[in-house]
């Protein structure tokens, strides 16, 4: 260590191995800069919005607000989309698609409602997941026409909060002991064989004694499945919980109970028959 800095500087006292460390002052522009910041920062909390209180944060003195300059953004969008929205909303369904200009307007802003408030339980890519179903293919449980689409969204399916929620409700055959555990078995086995291999084909025949007898009314005789009651086409081979023997004893034992909520009071109609559009233009829609 040079001694002319020692002299000059001092030390800070600490030393390790015969080095000392040199009490060397920060430079001033470093320091003025430092002080600009403190004082910026002062100025600045006062100014906005800055220190959180119990239920919000201080509002700051020139009354700015993020939340407020999203909200008018918002609405200026939605004054500019006032003209394109009452036609959406007012249009025949069966009419929009003829419509380039309409549909067009009426696909973008369905993709920015689905992206927004369906693809938690629908996907992203509308593709669905366990008990939540595929937008994408043309199986459907309450019809796939534009309309049906609307309905359903508008309504939801068994909810609470809507009296014109689509409603069904299977029977939980081995919960409720309406059928015996021999019972169950083969009617799985039976609904396995009407779209692949049973696990026991030696119980498909009583199986589908069982089927007629206690599921016919609702999945029809064939099995084809009954739009007007939700009830599934078990001939397809496409499961919404899985058509495995596992999954589909699990079903007949304690049934299930998929809710949709009725999404009339959160979107408006324009919103709502937008997303209807969306999904119906998917690939699956009819």
């Amino acid at each position: 260590m040079s001694n002319d800095l020692k002299d000059k500087h001092g030390t800070t006292g600490h030393e390790w191995d015969g080095i000392e460390e040199l009490n060397t002052p920060l430079p001033r522009w470093w320091l003025w800069t430092l002080y600009a910041c403190i004082v910026w920062a002062v100025i600045y909390s006062i100014a906005y919005p800055a220190w959180p209180m119990i239920k919000s944060a201080t509002p700051g003195f020139l009354g700015y607000s993020t939340r407020a300059e999203v909200a008018a953004d918002i609405a200026a969008v939605e004054t500019s989309q006032a003209g394109i929205n009452q036609q959406l909303a007012s249009a025949e369904l069966t009419e929009i698609a003829a419509d380039g200009d309409l549909n067009g307007y009426a696909v973008s802003q369905g993709g920015a409602v689905f992206r927004t408030w369906c693809a938690q339980c629908h996907g992203s890519g509308a593709a669905g997941a366990k008990g939540y179903p595929n937008l994408l293919d043309d199986d459907w449980l309450w019809g796939g026409d534009i309309e049906a689409i609307h309905t359903t969204v508008s309504h939801g399916i068994r909810n609470t909060e809507d009296d014109d929620a689509r409603y069904s409700e299977m029977p939980a055959f081995g919960r409720d002991e309406l059928l015996e555990e021999e019972q169950i078995d083969q009617v799985v086995n039976f609904v396995m064989s009407l779209s692949g291999t049973p696990q026991d084909a030696g119980k498909v025949e009583a199986g589908a004694l069982v089927f007629e007898e206690n599921c016919a009314a609702c999945h029809t005789e064939d099995g084809t499945g009954d739009r007007e009651q939700g009830a599934p086409n078990l001939t397809d081979a496409i499961w919404l919980y899985g058509g495995d023997y596992a999954t589909l004893k699990e079903t007949v034992t304690n049934a299930r109970f998929g809710v949709m909520p009725a999404w009339a009071g959160r979107l408006n109609e324009a919103q709502i028959r937008a997303v209807a559009v969306y999904v119906h233009q998917l690939g699956g829609g009819e």
